[in-house]
């Protein structure tokens, strides 16, 4: 291979895997839908969780990670934040179309990345992002079709988002990699009460074992392995703003697997939401860290 072949193949490769990543996170929350009316979207989520924690207990190993006690805390509330986005996601998705839920959901990240600019070109990204919220969230007749409800829980799961993103920058600081299996873990426990009371023996359905262990290897193992990749093999910002495209992705994984068709209006949202992503990241400091997505 040619130096400048060389060098557009490891320029396009980690690109090629963020892309594989995002499609495999909406595909997984595709698939976890399938499950909605066997367990509700309380046991999906604790299935996947619990999993999702096996498979990362034995890739990641994390019984290595050396806790303090202030490290401890800082890893159980960021293993609460991932269950919460998790549970509140999946809560979103019985009555809200996958990429309104994801845009929805990604004004909390985006949140993260104005705050940490403070610039005063944010205020055209904050602008953008209200004006995709305005065209979401029901206000009138003309949106009635979007649920309330639902798209309070798509919120709510960016509101965790946002607080993964903090603690987890912390946790992974003190334990690296370790912080995502400890993470999955605490997620499962703090979740699992609720899907039990919630779906009771149906979680031990025989035939939703292998759905919930492909929801948990496309929703959480691949992309975490694939965006760890990618990160170390790109400049932050670029990743920040690759990332930002995901909503998209989750219109698309809902067009494609749910069938479920989007307004011009709707996607014009979501075009909003992902302009003041991208620009948000463009903009940030060069210091600051994209989000990982964890849907």
């Amino acid at each position: 291979m040619t130096p400048p072949h060389r060098s557009l193949a490891s320029t396009l490769y980690p690109v090629a895997l963020l892309l594989i990543a995002m499609a495999s996170i909406q595909s997984g929350a595709s698939l976890a839908k399938s499950m909605f009316p066997i367990v509700g979207a309380q046991g999906t989520t604790t299935l996947r969780l619990i999993f999702a924690s096996i498979i990362m207990l034995i890739l990641l190993r994390p019984w290595r990670a050396k806790l303090t006690a202030q490290s401890l805390r800082t890893v159980i509330v960021y293993g609460m934040a991932l269950g919460g986005m998790n549970f509140l996601f999946y809560m979103s998705l019985r009555s809200v179309p996958l990429g309104i839920a994801v845009a929805l959901e990604f004004t909390g990240p985006l949140a993260v990345a104005i705050y940490a600019s403070r610039r005063a070109i944010d205020f055209l990204w904050i602008a953008l992002a209200v004006i995709g919220l305005l065209l979401l969230i029901p206000t009138g007749a003309a949106s009635a079709g979007i649920d309330l409800v639902g798209a309070g829980y798509a919120l709510g799961a960016g509101v965790c988002w946002a607080l993964y993103i903090l603690f987890g920058q912390k946790a992974g600081a003190d334990n690296g990699v370790q912080t995502a299996a400890l993470g999955v873990m605490i997620a499962a426990l703090f979740v699992a009460p609720i899907g039990i009371v919630h779906a009771g023996a149906a979680l031990l359905t025989p035939s939703l074992i292998p759905i919930a262990i492909g929801v948990a290897i496309l929703s959480t193992a691949l992309p975490y392995t694939l965006e760890m990749i990618s990160l170390t093999r790109m400049p932050a910002r670029t990743f920040g703003t690759l990332m930002s495209i995901e909503p998209a992705f989750g219109a698309l994984s809902g067009l494609v697997f749910l069938q479920e068709y989007l307004s011009l209006a709707q996607w014009a949202a979501i075009t909003c939401i992902i302009l003041a992503s991208v620009g948000a990241t463009l903009t940030m400091g060069n210091t600051a860290k994209p989000a990982v997505a964890a849907d």
